[in-house]
C-alpha cells in the first residue's frame, strides 16, 4: 500500500531530544524557540533532515550559497531542523557537524548544543527513525543506488542529478518512489530558479507562441556510465580519514589515484554533468514528463532525438546563437524561435515575450524555490516539480545517447515499454553489473 500520510505533530513530538536541544548550559532557561514563541517553529513542528555527501554542492545546500539561493542553506531554514550529517571522509563529515552544532548554540543562546551527530557509513543515517527527508550531493555512480535505498527505509530524498547512470537503476528508483509513497525532488533546479525564465519559455511554446514546435538544440550529447573511469590507475596510499570501498561502492574497483580518486564524475562520459539540466527543460518544453524519444541517432560527439509527434532534438547547439549554453535550449517553431538559459531568453520576433498568458492557456507546476518545493511537498506529500518519473524521463534522454554513442548506429526505442524492441546489444547496455552487496 503506498503511504501517503501527512509529517504529523505526535510524529515530531515522538522523536525526542534528538530534533529539541540536546544540551543546554543553563537547564533552568526555556528559550523561546523551543517552545514556538516569538514568531519561531517549535522543534516538533520541524522538518528533519540527513545530508548525506558534503563536497562543495552538499555543503552548498546545507550551509548556503551562490547556486542554492537559500541564504544561509537548509540550516538557515527555520522549518527544518539538521540532525545528521554522512560523509566517507571523516575531514567533511565532523566539521560539518560542529558547524551545525554551533549554529544551534548561537540561535538558541545556549552554551553547548549536540543534535546533530556525524556518520561514516550512510546507512547508520538511513536507519535513524527521527529522520524525515535525506538530501544527498554524492559521486554520480551512487545517486540511484542510494535513493532507492534511502527511499526504502521510508526517507524522502532531494538528490543532485545526474539521477542515475543507466535507465535501468533510474526506473527502478521511480517505481520505488512510488510504491513507498515518498517524496523525491531532483536537483534540477532551472524548473523553480532562474526568475521563472525556463518555465515562462515552455510556456509559451506549449500555448503555440512559436507556432508548431518542430525543433530543439540542446547544447548538450548523450552520456552514460564508463565501466573504467578516467585519469591515470596509480595505486597511490588511500588517504587517512576517507573510507575508499565505501566511496566506491557499486562500482567497479579501482585502486585510489592521487587527483582523480574522488572525482565526482569518475565513471561518467560525455554530457553527464550539465546534461540532465538541458534535457529536463527539452522534456518540460516538448510535453514528454512521461515518455520520450522513439529514434535516436549518433553523428559522432553528436546525438539526434525523434519523438513519435514529430519534434526532433539535437544534441548541438542552434548555429550563432548566443544564448543557450548555461543549461539552456533553443525552441525553434514553426513561426518563431525562443533561446533560454540561466541569464538570459530571448525570441525572435522578440513580441512574443511580450505576449502575456491568456486566461484559457496551459499553465505549468509553479515553483519560486526549488529547496522550499521539496520541505513544502514534504509536508503535504503532493508531488514536487521534478518528481522521481519526470527525472527518470529527462535523464533517460541522455543517457540513450550516449548508448547510441557508444554503438555508434542509430537505435530504436520504445517510451512506454522502456527497450530497444528486438534490439538485444543496445538492451544490455540499459543496466551494469555492481560490486556485492550493492545490488538493490
Amino acid at each position: 500500500m503506498v503511504q501517503k500520510e501527512c509529517i504529523t505533530r505526535r510524529r515530531f513530538l515522538q522523536r525526542g531530544a534528538s530534533v529539541a536541544v540536546a544540551a543546554v548550559a543553563a537547564p533552568q532557561v526555556v528559550h523561546a524557540s523551543v517552545l514556538g514563541r516569538d514568531g519561531a517553529i517549535a522543534p516538533s513542528e520541524r522538518i528533519a533532515m540527513g545530508f548525506i555527501g558534503l563536497g562543495g554542492q552538499g555543503s552548498g545546500h546545507l550551509f548556503g550559497g551562490a547556486w542554492t539561493y537559500v541564504e544561509g542553506g537548509y540550516l538557515g531554514r527555520s522549518d527544518v531542523q539538521v540532525v545528521g550529517v554522512c560523509d566517507v571522509w571523516r575531514q567533511k563529515r565532523e566539521p560539518a557537524r560542529d558547524r551545525v552544532n554551533e549554529h544551534y548554540a548561537k540561535k538558541l543562546g545556549t552554551g553547548t548544543y549536540a543534535g546533530c551527530e556525524a556518520h561514516r557509513d550512510f546507512r547508520a543515517l538511513l536507519a535513524r527513525k527521527d529522520i524525515d527527508g535525506v538530501l544527498m550531493a554524492l559521486p554520480i555512480h551512487w545517486h540511484s543506488p542510494m535513493a532507492t535505498m534511502a527511499v526504502k527505509a521510508g526517507k524522502d530524498v532531494y538528490c543532485e542529478k545526474p539521477i542515475s547512470l543507466t535507465i535501468h537503476d533510474s526506473r527502478a528508483l521511480a517505481d520505488a518512489v512510488r510504491r513507498y509513497g515518498r517524496v523525491y525532488q531532483a536537483g534540477t533546479q532551472q524548473r523553480s530558479e532562474y526568475g521563472g525564465k525556463f518555465r515562462r519559455a515552455c510556456e509559451l511554446v506549449r500555448n503555440g507562441r512559436i507556432g508548431k514546435l518542430q525543433e530543439v538544440y540542446a547544447y548538450r550529447p548523450g552520456g552514460g556510465f564508463s565501466s573504467s573511469g578516467w585519469g591515470a590507475v596509480s595505486g597511490d596510499p588511500v588517504p587517512d580519514g576517507l573510507d575508499w570501498d565505501l566511496w566506491l561502492g557499486p562500482a567497479p574497483w579501482r585502486p585510489y589515484a592521487n587527483g582523480t580518486g574522488t572525482n565526482t564524475y569518475l565513471f561518467g562520459f560525455g554530457g553527464i554533468n550539465w546534461g540532465p539540466h538541458h534535457y529536463d527543460i527539452v522534456q518540460w518544453a516538448v510535453g514528454m514528463d512521461r515518455s520520450g524519444p522513439t529514434e535516436i541517432y549518433p553523428d559522432g560527439d553528436d546525438v539526434t532525438y525523434r519523438y513519435a509527434n514529430g519534434v526532433v532534438v539535437h544534441g548541438r547547439g542552434y548555429p550563432g546563437e548566443p544564448v543557450g549554453g548555461e543549461g539552456g535550449v533553443c525552441l525553434v517553431g514553426t513561426e518563431g524561435r525562443i533561446a533560454v538559459d540561466r541569464s538570459n531568453i530571448v525570441a525572435y520576433p522578440s513580441e512574443i515575450l511580450r505576449e502575456p498568458l491568456l486566461p484559457d492557456d496551459d499553465r505549468l507546476y509553479t515553483s519560486a524555490s526549488h529547496a522550499g518545493n521539496f520541505v513544502e511537498c514534504m509536508r503535504t506529500r503532493k508531488r514536487t516539480i521534478c518528481d522521481a518519473e519526470t527525472a527518470h524521463r529527462s535523464v533517460s534522454i541522455l543517457l540513450l545517447g550516449g548508448i547510441a554513442m557508444t554503438l555508434k548506429r542509430k537505435v530504436n526505442w520504445d517510451p512506454v515499454k522502456e527497450e530497444f524492441p528486438g534490439d538485444d546489444q543496445a538492451n544490455r547496455l540499459l543496466s551494469v553489473a555492481k560490486r556485492t552487496p550493492w545490488r538493490v
